[in-house]
């Protein structure tokens, strides 16, 4: 007989052979008991609640009633971690997409669209800094002084979900200067919060407008497109293939996500600022990544080096889904209550303002910029920042089952534009944290660019005379 095995299977190894599997299969199991109590109970699908947040709703609720009884049933730190990739690996999932737009769309209005999420963006940044820098001067001398960069977290929960919320919370906590203790909870709070304000405020928007008779519900077309693009294609890889077509298809955003943590790598080396910057950004890297992978990959078809047609939209989609929605389970779950009784203050006051302004900013913009859809580019858009891009797409597909609207087409077309403009935002981060003086400027650098962005979506109005001749075009249902 050979040399016995040093691995051990059973359960006195169970950090190192168990932890990770068990605790993994719980987050998919409480994702599922919050599909059943969303189908089961009327009012979570009325109201729209996602079924990841109501699984991790649950696993909170249990990890914190084991805490009472000195029993930790999950660890925060992993779910931290799972939240961090997940948000990477679900914007490379996006990136790899091949943009093909189902509408015939207007220039002016893909520019318009980034330049709606980089002013909002820009003014959830200036409403969340200036209350904590408000409460900071306020609390200062106290015993629970409230950290003045903590609303900067906002646009973040809001924008883009728990993993980058969480992250530039912990990369806060970690600064000493920026004298806050969030320690992820903050930051996964309000991300949270921001899920419920996109399926409260977008239940009543749809609600209020169907009874005042300016809302209904387009005709639903006869095809679904994500559908369609998984049915088989000239040269997509077959189905009898050695390999799977979803192997292929994560084996891209397997490589997307290497070559961002390269470049992470790479930019952690230069110096101290780079350093600071390069891990709390992962998805945007990643999404870097990924562009560049299907540039390489376009240009090879077009040389005739590559003949099969290896990414499928399709499954890109889903699995962006399910990343971000383990991202939804794993981060709620993560919150640690006593990390946050002393900024429930805080977080109440930027959330509730971050709501109400952002929903009557994209409403504003929406009638000014996208006549004739209005109300589905809003359910798309404030679902999306406050949420993510799925609660954007359900709200959307209330009042438009068939995509009919060129809203989604809008959404694909606008992505490097917005990425563009919501850039200044992301790179002042570690600037903002440094200092309270470092804090003011970032502020005022945020109101401007919002006021600029602003001045753009309402040029037309603005500028009369110069655009009398070129009002905003009018969109119209082909039917």
């Amino acid at each position: 007989m050979g040399a016995q095995s040093t691995w051990d299977f059973t359960l006195a190894n169970y950090d190192a052979v168990w932890g990770f599997m068990v605790q993994f299969g719980s987050l998919l199991l409480f994702l599922l008991l919050g599909n059943i109590l969303r189908r089961k109970i009327p009012f979570f699908r009325k109201c729209l609640v996602p079924s990841a947040l109501l699984g991790g709703v649950l696993l909170l609720i249990v990890n914190v009633t084991g805490k009472q009884f000195g029993v930790e049933l999950f660890d925060n730190q992993l779910m931290q971690v799972i939240t961090y990739h997940c948000l990477a690996i679900g914007f490379a999932a996006m990136s790899l997409k091949t943009e093909k737009s189902t509408h015939k769309t207007n220039p002016a209005q893909v520019l318009e669209f980034g330049a709606l999420q980089g002013g909002t963006y820009m003014l959830q940044a200036t409403v969340g800094l200036g209350v904590t820098l408000i409460l900071f001067l306020l609390t200062r001398d106290s015993a629970q002084v409230v950290s003045y960069v903590s609303g900067l977290i906002l646009p973040l929960g809001f924008g883009q979900g728990p993993g980058n919320a969480l992250s530039w919370d912990i990369n806060y906590t970690n600064t000493p200067a920026a004298m806050f203790a969030g320690n992820g909870s903050f930051g996964l709070s309000l991300a949270s919060i921001g899920f419920v304000a996109a399926s409260v405020f977008g239940i009543f928007y749809i609600n209020l407008h169907k009874k005042c008779g300016t809302l209904f519900v387009r005709k639903d077309e006869s095809y679904d497109e994500a559908i369609r693009s998984y049915e088989e294609i000239r040269n997509e890889i077959p189905d009898n293939e050695s390999v799977d077509k979803f192997t292929i298809q994560a084996g891209f955003v397997a490589l997307a996500y290497a070559l961002a943590f390269l470049f992470m790598c790479f930019l952690g080396k230069l110096s101290a600022f780079t350093n600071s910057i390069a891990w709390g950004f992962n998805f945007l890297w990643a999404s870097i990544a990924a562009m560049l992978i299907k540039v390489i990959v376009k240009n090879l078809k077009k040389s005739r080096l590559m003949n099969r047609g290896y990414i499928n939209n399709y499954q890109m989609d889903r699995i962006s889904g399910f990343a971000f929605d383990l991202m939804i389970v794993a981060g709620v779950s993560a919150i640690e209550i006593n990390d946050i009784k002393n900024y429930i203050l805080p977080i109440v006051i930027i959330s509730v303002l971050g709501a109400i302004v952002t929903y009557a900013y994209i409403r504003l913009v929406a009638v000014e910029c996208f006549k004739g859809f209005e109300h589905e580019f809003f359910l798309m858009c404030f679902g999306t920042l406050t949420g993510t891009a799925s609660n954007g797409v359900i709200l959307m597909k209330e009042v438009d089952p068939g995509l009919r609207t060129p809203t989604s087409s809008l959404y694909i077309l606008s992505n490097f534009p917005a990425m563009v403009m919501i850039a200044p935002l992301l790179f002042m981060l570690g600037f903002a944290g440094k200092s309270l003086n470092n804090a003011v400027i970032a502020w005022c650098i945020f109101f401007v660019l919002w006021i600029g962005y602003t001045i753009f979506l309402f040029r037309r109005k603005i500028f009369k005379k110069k655009y009398k001749d070129a009002p905003v075009a009018v969109w119209k249902d082909e039917e």
